[in-house]
């Protein structure tokens, strides 16, 4: 151990000497702010800190703007509901729910490439050309799932004159009673995924209490008849469809 210290400390030795020889060159790496000369290094500046902006931005929108609230939601009850603590791991619940919105968004994020990013990117269109046909599939995507009483809350709430058509409906209160109406999905299919698994934690704790058994846990006994059931039904295939074709 000494030995390889000592063998260390004579080749950090050598390199910082022949470095300060000139023997050799390390790179450094210099990042700073310089004033703009030209309009397109202007250009370049705001396109930049416009991606930045965006980037910080898509997190929030990929969770309200898409199908993944509804999805991280269901996924979760159904884990509640078997009483499996941490498993799956949150990391296995968000990957797959992420996969999932992917899959479902995927019709709407290709109308959203073909009609208004491939002809910016081709410069076919202007920026705000661009911007107006995407929000066209993601609005009519929100307008799908949106129940018309959110929307008429908002509305009210908003104080502004009643639509006559979707093209009316601000999208300041389109995405809030999506989000709504997506977490009221999300509650009730929890809870009818939750109503099995609550009948055979009934019927454990009453077995139980009739043998006279009141200081065995009955989590420990429905647990292995829950995960039975889970596994004999196809749990996760059959949620998995649920929530795909809640979607059409």
């Amino acid at each position: 151990m000494k030995r390889s210290s000592i063998l260390l400390l004579a080749f950090l030795a050598i390199i910082c000497s022949s470095a300060a020889c000139g023997q050799a060159a390390f790179p450094k790496l210099d990042i700073g702010v310089h004033a703009a000369k030209t309009p397109q290094d202007i250009s370049v500046s705001l396109q930049i800190l416009l991606v930045l902006t965006i980037l910080s931005l898509a997190p929030a929108m990929l969770i309200m703007l898409t199908s993944f609230t509804r999805i991280i939601i269901v996924l979760s009850f159904s884990r509640s509901a078997l009483g499996t603590q941490q498993v799956p791991p949150n990391s296995v619940l968000i990957g797959l729910a992420l996969f999932l919105t992917f899959f479902t968004m995927a019709p709407i994020w290709n109308t959203v490439n073909q009609t208004a990013l491939q002809p910016y990117l081709r410069h076919e269109i202007s920026t705000d050309s661009a911007i107006e046909r995407a929000s066209v599939s993601v609005r009519g995507f929100m307008f799908a799932q949106a129940r018309e009483k959110d929307i008429a809350l908002f509305i009210n709430l908003a104080h502004i004159n009643h639509p006559t058509s979707e093209k009316d409906v601000p999208t300041h209160v389109l995405i809030p009673a999506f989000v709504i109406g997506e977490l009221q999905k999300a509650f009730t299919m929890g809870f009818l995924i939750f109503i099995p698994f609550l009948i055979i934690d009934i019927v454990v704790s009453v077995s139980l209490m009739s043998m006279g058994m009141m200081m065995l846990p009955p989590v420990m006994i429905s647990l292995p008849f829950k995960i039975l059931l889970f596994v004999l039904v196809d749990g996760w295939h059959l949620i998995v469809k649920s929530l795909a074709l809640s979607f059409h």
